[in-house]
């Protein structure tokens, strides 16, 4: 049954709600890349940041609660017990949650940005 919901809904409205659900739980520096004609892991990938290791997971779980919910949409999700960084992959939008120290160590954008582009 999750397949069929899933195959129906587009990856466009998947990361429209990504985003939404993240603004509704105060997530900070939100940015989204296209990886359309990029790459074949998917459509979309959104990178954001939590204050603490509690907001991430918590961000994390509502997220996936919501897809599930709401789509039909059962996400992969690796590093949500430790809240430090968090990658949900809904198949076509994968999605990094990061407290704020984590991401610059990491600065995962950079890796998929056009050289000389901002990351907000």
């Amino acid at each position: 049954m999750a397949a069929t919901a899933h195959s129906q809904v587009t990856s466009e409205a998947l990361l429209a709600r990504i985003l939404s659900s993240l603004d509704e739980d105060k997530a900070e520096d939100v940015t989204q890349i296209d990886l359309r004609g990029k790459t074949s892991i998917g459509d979309y990938m959104v990178v954001a940041s939590g204050r603490s290791t509690r907001q991430v997971a918590a961000m994390a779980e509502k997220l996936m609660e919501k897809l599930k919910t709401e789509f039909g949409v059962y996400s992969k999700v690796e590093g949500k017990e430790s809240g430090d960084w968090v990658l949900i992959d809904t198949g076509d939008v994968i999605v990094h949650l990061f407290r704020p120290e984590v991401r610059e160590f990491y600065q995962i954008e950079k890796m998929w940005q056009p050289a000389g582009t901002s990351t907000s």
